[in-house]
């Protein structure tokens, strides 16, 4: 049998900060997550410290009666810690450039490696369906790790939230689909 990792992208928030809390569609698609992974046989939710990613599973956690474990690796990414008003243009160079790191900030493949590896923690772990909750451009760094034709344009159409399925097999071979329509 199969591991899978449900890879979610956060509910829509009220703001950036690490303690911006969902809006009221927000809470409404969180519950409609939880409707959509309640009878997947979750084993455990990994999910970033930031409010807007634990508020986006505790539906699901609360249906389930699991915990929510807090992994700092899914933080968001910092791309500069100086406010950069063209900042999307800087966001797309971070996707062809790997290594560009901005100041204050981290290059895309600092932040892809401290979240590939918390996953890849995850896959040793014993638990078949693990749900981890994180936010947009780490997500796609993630996934870009594991399909590298996931791209800058492949992040701009994420939603809030999305959900990808990534499917472990034997060999540790990944493989990834979309799951939020």
């Amino acid at each position: 049998m199969m591991k899978r990792i449900f890879l979610i992208r956060h509910c829509k928030a009220n703001g950036q900060e690490p303690s911006a809390e969902l809006a009221e569609e927000g809470r409404l698609q969180a519950e409609q997550l939880a409707n959509l992974l309640g009878d997947r046989s979750i084993d455990s939710i990994v999910t970033s410290p930031y409010q807007r990613a634990i508020s986006t599973i505790q539906p699901l956690a609360k249906r389930l009666t699991l915990p929510i474990q807090r992994d700092d690796r899914l933080s968001e990414r910092i791309l500069s810690a100086i406010d950069l008003p063209d900042w999307m243009d800087h966001l797309r160079l971070s996707f062809e450039d790997p290594e560009l790191k901005l100041p204050g900030g981290e290059s895309s493949h600092e932040a892809m490696t401290r979240g590939v590896v918390a996953i890849q923690d995850l896959i040793q772990r014993p638990e078949r369906n693990i749900v981890v909750v994180t936010h947009g451009n780490l997500m796609a760094l993630i996934l870009k790790h594991f399909d590298d034709s996931f791209g800058f344009e492949a992040w701009s159409r994420l939603t809030n939230p999305d959900v990808y399925e990534l499917g472990v097999t034997r060999d540790k071979a990944i493989d990834v689909k979309r799951l939020w329509k």
